[in-house]
């Protein structure tokens, strides 16, 4: 045994921890960190949903019937929560992610670590939940979370796994150390673009196969939509410099299986309701969630006929969505397109004899 493989006898830190959001995974989040020991502090905009989280134990709009962990402390004083932190989660919708970020800004010490736990992109502009921490903060440290993480799945101690991205290598270390438990595994990546990039996407996707399952249509038809969906994602992710690697990770090609193929993805239940005969307002009423695919949908199609990416599925969904395409009339058109090369990546060399 060398000594690097000699177990370190010292104590793990203990940090002060905020995590601003009340939603599902904000708090999925706040219960694994108290659970892990840290001084953590939840922030939610309502005082009396604050309130009753705080005395129930229990945040009974989000996660009805899971416990709060004891060491949990839940208030609607964006200071006081954040006040002395070293680590602080953001999981605030993208419509709103701007304005709460500014507002804690001059709250913050410097070189706090600021995670985006949010995948969207923010509405109107092509802005990243991570640009928005840069723009709105100095001097802090910058990391997104991303991953194939159904809350509900996390409480209930289902075994998971996230990637944490930021270039600053530390950060990702005292990440992974904060958020591990038993049951709750944390990978790390570099490529903070391409990670955010993938969370984004990724909802999008879930629409349409939302859609084809209240068609009626089977297992085939599901892969084919996520297979295509990945491929689409990666050739975007390519012209707008990130890695297209890396969306055969976690946070992507992972996140994508998750969303597309489950009723828990809000996404993909707003597709479902579209399929079924809804209106898009109507579905995303009935939903009483933050759909980010929604939005989602526009600024990508505008993104991608401004870059020439080539991206059917994105046309699609934006055509039945908000052009009233009928969905007959969308699935012809898909399925008459031009067939295509099937992988447009390889880890094989090119040789003289490759070249036709």
């Amino acid at each position: 045994m060398t000594p690097q493989d000699v177990p370190s006898s010292a104590p793990e830190p203990r940090y002060a921890i905020a995590i601003l959001g009340g939603g599902s995974f904000g708090t999925a989040i706040a219960n694994i960190v108290a659970g892990n020991g840290h001084d953590t502090r939840q922030w939610m905009r309502d005082p009396e949903r604050a309130a009753a989280c705080m005395a129930q134990r229990e945040n009974q709009h989000y996660l009805p019937g899971v416990a709060l962990h004891p060491a949990l402390n839940i208030t609607a004083d964006l200071e006081q929560a954040v006040s002395g932190c070293q680590i602080v989660f953001v999981a605030i919708p993208s419509k709103s992610f701007r304005e709460v970020v500014h507002r804690a800004a001059p709250m913050l010490a410097p070189d706090t670590m600021l995670i985006s736990l949010t995948k969207g992109i923010e509405h109107d502009q092509f802005h990243l939940m991570s640009d928005i921490l840069r723009e709105e903060t100095e001097g802090m440290r910058v990391g997104v979370l991303s991953g194939p993480n159904f809350a509900k799945e996390i409480v209930a101690a289902h075994y998971t796994a996230t990637v944490i991205a930021s270039e600053d290598e530390s950060l990702c270390s005292t990440i992974q150390k904060v958020l591990h438990s038993e049951t709750f595994r944390v990978y790390s990546s570099n490529d903070v673009f391409g990670v955010e990039l993938a969370g984004a996407l990724k909802n999008i996707y879930a629409i349409v196969t939302g859609m084809a399952v209240a068609l009626g249509r089977g297992q085939n038809t599901t892969s084919l939509l996520i297979t295509r969906a990945l491929a689409e994602m990666m050739r975007f992710a390519e012209a707008m410099g990130a890695d297209p690697m890396t969306f055969i990770g976690l946070a992507g090609v992972g996140d994508l299986i998750l969303t597309c193929s489950s009723d828990l993805s809000r996404n993909y239940r707003v597709g479902y309701l579209v399929g079924k005969g809804k209106k898009l307002d109507e579905a995303v009423s009935e939903i009483g969630q933050v759909a980010e695919g929604v939005n989602t949908v526009r600024l990508i199609k505008a993104k991608a006929d401004e870059l020439g990416v080539y991206m059917p599925l994105v046309s699609a969904i934006h055509a039945i969505l908000f052009e009233g395409t009928p969905i007959p009339t969308v699935i012809r058109e898909l399925m008459s397109g031009a067939q295509t090369f099937d992988v447009a990546y390889s880890a094989k060399p090119s040789t003289d004899q490759d070249v036709p």
